[in-house]
């Protein structure tokens, strides 16, 4: 009987095809009518060392991967003495006849081990590399996952590299499957059904995050590659010639910063995707872009540790980073998206955000967040319809009708009209990064100083309105209340769902938008919480000390994460002691 309920783990060495294997297999999955959630984990070398991606597919939607495996496919010997502590009774393993693991791991254990000549077949039929296509296809005859699905992905993924290698992997792939189903134990119970599902698509956070800046309207990007915020650049840079932008491989992050910054001066919507140490050296030019009230969206990719720290790993360390970044004092606005539909809806509030009150927008991820991937319906992607929001943008004919034009004109909200240089014999003004004047000349004058300093902050209030209240999940009125924000979202709610059905009473308080905290809403939130436990992959609690900080309510317990992996909802649920 179909069960619909597992997790796959393909493991191997980088360069195995480890990571793109998988996501391939995952979205045959999701063409099945299934729903994932796929985690990649891999070292930052290009070859050696471990890597493994996990798959969690179930008919219900799957918000986080978990800590056991039912089916592993192992390309090395060495991904079966790493995942042995993981495979649950009734699990099977597949791996090629002639890798070699202690065999006493497996000793007492409720294991199925599957060994095909899956090098063999793939040298056979096309070519060695493609032994991680052979190892697929095993996995999707053991789960009676339909052969089709598996060689459509494998058409896709190969079509660039011409009729022959797709010939060749779909050979490999129906070659091990009619293998594979003759040596399948027949008592092995993990099987999947393909259902009626509506179109899915699956991606990252980062790829809905570049989705959403693309249909915002950002006409420049620029960056130096960093994990694991590169794929925004790159796939940027895949849609510049389709959408009309420029995308630029800076020699730093100091000069993709103001790069943005003279963008955003010219009159089109920049970003800049860096991560912790990038965000660094973009700290100076976020500052110039403060002073100068340059419309700007950064997104940052956290990562854990400081200096290179775990370059592919995940944290949650860079919150305090994000909300006091750069030196002086001027407003920023930071939000912490937690699905890819939420990545994507960011994008374009950001660009909004940061445009209707001239100031900056980070957009704040992490490894877990940016990398994992997920099956969506692709109607939640509205690319139709999608607001644009300029601000104070004033036009030459607006020009006219002024008897002269102040860039920085104190206004009662902080925003001053905008133009763009040039466009009119009046849009002519100075833009220093020195304290100045309305109209952009330096001063020092303490009055106009302070009024300025003044007028910068004033747009928080404004762009208070604009933060969305904390999600809430489970019942109002219940014992714990968990608290967290951004990637932790999936394990945390499947945490409250396991404690609840188990007749517990649980709840959850989620943040979206971390500054301007909204203060209202998080206080109504939390101030009839019984207990308070936040869930952060970081060490020192930020937000549980914001929260402090600005709502004056302090947690009673917490779990935090901080060895470079994410959350599940297990790590949760025996933290917590549930």
């Amino acid at each position: 009987m179909p069960i619909n309920d597992m997790t796959f783990r393909i493991g191997g060495e980088a360069g195995q095809g480890v990571e793109s294997g998988g996501a391939g297999f995952a979205k045959a999955l999701a063409r099945s009518g299934l729903h994932v959630c796929g985690v990649p984990d891999y070292y930052s070398r290009i070859r050696g060392g471990h890597n493994f991606f996990t798959i969690r597919v179930g008919k219900e939607p799957v918000l986080a991967t978990t800590d056991h495996v039912e089916v592993l496919i192992a390309l090395t010997g060495e991904t079966v003495e790493r995942h042995a502590d993981s495979l649950t009774p009734g699990s099977a393993i597949i791996i090629d006849e002639e890798q070699s693991y202690s065999e006493e791991l497996l000793e007492d254990r409720d294991v199925h081990v599957m060994q095909l000549p899956l090098l063999q077949i793939a040298k056979d039929e096309g070519s060695e590399v493609m032994v991680n296509t052979a190892a697929l296809a095993a996995a999707a005859a053991l789960t009676e996952l339909p052969l089709e699905a598996v060689v459509e992905v494998v058409g896709e993924n190969f079509a660039k590299k011409g009729s022959d290698v797709v010939d060749a992997n779909r050979r490999v792939a129906e070659a091990t499957f009619a293998r594979a189903r003759e040596a399948s134990p027949p008592s092995f119970l993990w099987k999947l059904e393909p259902l009626e599902s509506p179109t899915r698509v699956v991606l990252s956070g980062n790829q809905a995050f570049a989705m959403g800046s693309l249909v915002a309207g950002c006409k420049f990007v620029a960056g130096y590659p960093m994990t694991p915020a590169t794929s925004v650049l790159e796939y940027m840079a895949l849609h510049a010639d389709d959408w009309g932008l420029v995308v630029k491989h800076t020699e730093s992050e100091i000069a993709a910063v103001n790069m943005c910054v003279g963008a955003a001066n010219a009159g089109v919507r920049a970003m800049a995707p860096t991560s912790g140490g990038g965000f660094d050296l973009m700290s100076e030019g976020l500052s110039l872009a403060g002073m100068t009230e340059s419309p700007l969206v950064i997104y940052l990719a956290g990562r854990p540790g400081p200096a290179t720290g775990l370059a592919t790993r995940t944290a949650q360390a860079d919150l305090f980073l994000a909300m006091h970044a750069g030196h002086g004092e001027f407003p920023r606005v930071v939000l912490a998206p937690h699905t890819p539909q939420a990545f994507f809806e960011a994008a374009i509030r950001a660009f909004n955000i940061a445009e209707r009150y001239q100031l900056q927008v980070i957009v704040l991820s992490d490894q877990y967040a940016a990398a994992s991937i997920w099956s969506v319906d692709a109607s939640v992607f509205d690319v139709q319809n999608v607001p644009i929001d300029r601000g104070k943008w004033l036009t030459a004919e607006d020009l006219e009708k002024v008897d002269s034009y102040k860039r920085y004109a104190l206004t009662d909200d902080g925003v001053s009209p905008r133009a763009i240089a040039g466009i009119s014999p009046k849009a002519v003004y100075l833009t220093t990064g020195n304290e100045h004047r309305e109209d952009g000349h330096i001063t020092e004058d303490p009055d106009i100083s302070a009024a300025m300093a003044d007028k910068r902050l004033r747009k928080l209030e404004h762009a208070l309105t604009e933060m969305q209240p904390p999600l809430r999940h489970g019942p109002e009125d219940a014992e714990i209340t968990f608290v967290s924000w951004g990637s932790t979202y999936g394990a945390v709610r499947e945490a409250v769902d396991a404690l609840n059905r188990g007749g517990d009473s649980a709840n959850m308080v989620h943040f979206t938008d971390l500054a301007p905290l909204p203060v209202s809403a998080a206080r109504d939130a939390l101030s009839t919480a019984r207990r308070i436990v936040t869930v952060e992959g970081n060490v020192e609690g930020q937000l549980e000390r914001h929260l402090w900080d600005e709502v004056g309510i302090r947690a009673n317990a917490s779990i935090r994460k901080y060895d470079g992996r994410g959350f599940t909802a297990n790590y949760i649920l025996e933290s917590f002691g549930g």
